[in-house]
């Protein structure tokens, strides 16, 4: 283990710049999100989580999947050749990795491969931090996630006074910490801060056991009367997944591309011939939070809920997940 002084952390990242482009939490205007660093910036790294996930890097809002030419009878295909740049994303903190794991799993696993995908996380190091205080809206480790050590990344650091402890956790970390040496000093005698402890929990047991009986509960159509539609909780989950597959035509050639979508919107289910299985927004609220707390775990063993927090804190109605859990386990079937 490792000790970074406070003051050396633009060297760090101007040492982990050489030949990768660095995402660290910076400073935009009035909200903290993960932006390449360029030698400058106002760095946020002690301010808790970002306003925006940092799944766009391995999952774009917007990509070109491949170009496409007709004339008459003749038609050719031109797929896309990705070759992502290396990239270090610094500042990461342990519910965000978490959903890196979840997303491989939709991305990467079953039997299907997302190319685009599998290349950008295979050129992404991740260094994590530590978070040694909760948000109120924070709830990750009801979900066993631990704020002070982070799943599947490269280097974890943890803030202490002065600095930085780091740890390399995978042989990509070790390199890493091998091209800072000149940077780091042994961390004789520093102690790892204990973890935050999120005072906001919930009661999972028997959860996915009393949703799989209340598909047509009258419970999720009170629910839905206040959520607006706006889909900002699917934007801004770590998680979320949706997208759309279109395309752009001009005389005879354009290109094909997907980009994020919700199931929130009424268009997403929207069928060509008019039908659409989730017409209310009871149907579409429904279906979101039966996906994180019921279908992924069906699937894939795990709640696709990383209790980041950022839904609570930016629902303009206070459509609260902790709160949906709480009610399911109350409510009479």
């Amino acid at each position: 283990m490792y000790k970074l002084a406070t003051e050396k952390l633009p060297e760090l990242l101007q040492c982990w710049s050489q030949g990768a482009t660095v995402y660290v939490p910076q400073k935009v205007g009035e909200v903290t999100l993960f932006r390449p660093f360029k030698g400058q910036g106002d760095l946020a790294l002690g301010e808790g989580n970002t306003l925006e996930p940092p799944k766009d890097l391995f999952f774009p809002r917007t990509e070109k999947l491949y170009d496409y030419w007709a004339s008459g009878k003749e038609a050719r295909l031109e797929p896309v050749e990705l070759h992502p740049d290396r990239a270090v994303l610094v500042g990461v903190r342990s519910c965000d990795a978490r959903s890196f794991l979840l997303l491989d799993q939709v991305f990467l696993t079953r039997g299907y491969v997302d190319e685009f995908y599998k290349k950008r996380r295979e050129n992404t190091a991740v260094v994590a931090l530590a978070c040694t205080q909760a948000a109120p809206t924070c709830f990750c480790t009801s979900f066993g996630i631990d704020p002070g050590r982070a799943e599947g990344v490269d280097v974890q650091m943890w803030p202490v006074p002065g600095g930085y402890l780091l740890e390399a956790l995978t042989p990509r970390g070790e390199e890493m910490l091998k091209q800072a040496s000149g940077l780091l000093a042994p961390a004789e005698g520093e102690k790892i801060p204990a973890p935050a402890q999120p005072s906001l929990q919930v009661e999972l047991e028997g959860l996915v056991e009393k949703l799989q009986k209340m598909f047509d509960h009258p419970y999720w159509g009170e629910l839905s009367r206040k959520c607006l539609g706006c889909a900002i909780c699917t934007y801004l989950c770590p998680t979320c997944h949706c997208f759309d597959i279109d395309c752009e035509t001009i005389e005879t050639s354009g290109y094909r591309f997907r980009c994020w979508d919700t199931c929130l919107f009424a268009h997403y289910t929207l069928m060509a011939g008019g039908r659409n299985p989730r017409p209310t927004r009871k149907e579409r609220l429904r279906n979101r939070l039966l996906h994180k707390l019921q279908y992924f775990v069906e699937r894939y063993g795990q709640f696709a809920c990383v209790g980041c927090g950022r839904c609570l804190e930016l629902c303009p109605v206070n459509v609260d997940i902790t709160k949906v859990i709480r009610d399911v386990k109350e409510v009479s079937l």
